[in-house]
């Protein structure tokens, strides 16, 4: 273990201590963090699409659904750590 703030779970990959013993709302509140910025992304991707100047060059990504199959469980995932947070 380098540093000694991880340990080794498989093959090598090693989790960060902060991880180990972060609550419930935290670990909420990063995966809500990843949906969030994914939706962000489909939300660019989605923005690009609808302004190409070829309007044949559809493209194969569902920019909306993934938005929203990202936005709204990010939403309700947050709202829960916050109230976890605050709950303390």
């Amino acid at each position: 273990m380098p540093g000694g703030n991880a340990r080794t779970i498989s093959r090598g990959v090693e989790e960060p201590d902060f991880l180990l013993f972060a609550s419930d709302a935290t670990l909420l509140g990063l995966v809500a963090g990843a949906l969030l910025v994914l939706a962000a992304v489909a939300a660019v991707g989605e923005r690009r699409r609808t302004r190409r100047k070829e309007i044949d060059a559809v493209g194969w990504v569902p920019w909306l659904t993934v938005f929203f199959l990202a936005f709204f469980p990010g939403v309700i995932l947050m709202v829960l750590a916050v109230k976890g947070w605050l709950a303390g």
